[in-house]
């Protein structure tokens, strides 16, 4: 092993000391204003070599902290543990652009919700901060001070940390700043009349008053349990009229104001059959008579082909100015289009009651689209259905993953899925 040098650390020559040594490295000249003086002034450089064997060095204004600089550089490249100070020394916006493309989500609406939490809260706020300069107070302060409710708290801090988490992973900081900052604001509580989804009577009043394009939608969310998106992404070819049952193997999602196609559901469980009751038939039937869905099989990757939808705007194939140039409209339905019909008709019905959110204080309206899937699930419950049975239809993840595994409750959910609708038995519930 090479010999230690024995001037490291060293003191640099400085222009304006004036001691023996700055003289001799930097010589007087007219007008030359520096005093004489015994000691150097000059920083003193400490000298090392970083994980790799590269020469790296650093400046300091006084020996002793340039000596224990080496120290603590020195034990930590021994032990594996040293970090490239000029690797975190980068702006917060800097690093986005570095660790966004290598973990953007692939599911559009996940994608959204992210990068709406960096463009409207941790860039503007830390954007220009440098990456090794954020302290767990003054996020902790931040997040209690500057961001309002609940939801806001939990995506953003979400967020936050998984990039200052991979940044520790990279070796560009020690250690994650957010790992301890904690939600300040508390979980939005509802009144349960806000809760409670509109009885079957009611839900009939509000049928009567939607237009007669969109009762058959209405009858199908009511009859079926499914989300928005898997009732808009229902295609003729998931039909079987003879078992009367719909599969559920797409969705439509909104994309910041653009609908796609995903063939991913919101969840693995999502992928499922649905039985079809006699009103949810009849309202399958009225829109196959009214659109002709294709029966085509087409790729995910090819387009929405609306052409192939149970349910469509009755705008759909009609020629719009778009942008100057004419455009087709494909008709896949966009629940913020439909809001336009649904909440005139709860008002019209005499059921709507405006409700605010206590987090945002924005103003919404009960009962919503998304209460007819409640409301099928109460129905269910109602009726004695299994709890596994109930997830099975309504597609969501099991609470117990042995059962889910080692349970095949397909056929026999869907048969006392039907009775239960049908009303024509009870069945006794175990959870």
């Amino acid at each position: 092993m090479p010999r230690r040098a024995a001037n490291n650390p060293r003191q640099l020559r400085s222009k304006s000391c004036g001691c023996p040594k700055c003289f001799e490295a930097f010589p007087a000249f007219e007008g030359d204003e520096r005093r004489r003086r015994r000691d150097c002034m000059g920083s003193w450089q400490a000298r090392y070599r970083d994980a790799n064997g590269d020469q790296k060095a650093k400046n300091f204004p006084k020996a002793k902290d340039a000596t224990a600089f080496l120290d603590e550089v020195r034990s930590a490249v021994r032990q594996g543990t040293y970090l490239d100070p000029k690797r975190g020394d980068i702006l917060m916006e800097t690093w986005w652009e570095v660790w966004w493309p290598a973990n953007e989500p692939k599911r559009p609406t996940t994608r959204n919700r992210k990068l709406s939490a960096w463009t409207v809260h941790i860039r503007p706020k830390w954007g220009k901060r440098k990456l090794n300069s954020l302290t767990y107070l003054e996020l902790q302060t931040w997040v209690a001070k500057e961001l309002k409710g609940h939801a806001t708290q939990t995506k953003v801090l979400e967020l936050l940390r998984m990039l200052l988490r991979d940044a520790v992973r990279d070796q560009r900081i020690p250690f994650n700043p957010a790992q301890d900052v904690t939600k300040t604001a508390s979980a939005p509580v509802k009144h349960p009349d806000d809760l409670t989804p509109p009885t079957t009577e009611q839900y009939a009043l509000v049928r009567a008053q939607l237009p007669v394009w969109w009762q058959p939608l209405a009858d199908f969310l009511e009859e079926t349990g499914l989300r928005w998106g898997e009732m808009a992404g229902s295609r003729r070819v998931f039909l079987d009229l003879e078992a009367d049952t719909v599969k559920v193997r797409e969705v439509v999602i909104d994309d910041r104001g653009t609908l796609r196609r995903q063939g991913i559901p919101k969840t693995t469980a999502g992928f499922r059959t649905v039985p079809l009751t006699a009103k949810a038939r009849a309202a399958v039937d009225t829109m196959v008579l009214r659109l002709d869905p294709a029966q085509t099989v087409t790729a995910v990757g090819d387009g929405m082909h609306a052409e192939e939808l149970i349910f469509r705007s009755p705008l759909g194939g009609e020629q719009r100015r778009v942008g100057g140039k004419l455009v087709t409209v494909e008709g896949a339905l966009s629940r913020n289009n439909f809001r336009r019909y649904w909440i005139p008709a709860i008002q019209a019905a005499g059921i709507a009651r405006e409700v605010r959110n206590p987090e945002t204080g924005r103003k919404e309206w009960w009962p919503r689209v998304s209460d007819y899937r409640d409301r099928f699930a109460s129905r269910l419950h109602e009726g004695g259905m299994s709890e596994i049975d109930v997830q099975y239809i309504l597609g969501h993840e099991r609470g117990g993953k042995v059962t889910w595994l080692y349970t095949h409750r397909g056929e026999q959910a869907l048969d006392n899925a039907r009775e239960v609708l049908a009303g024509g038995r009870h069945l006794r519930a175990v959870s």
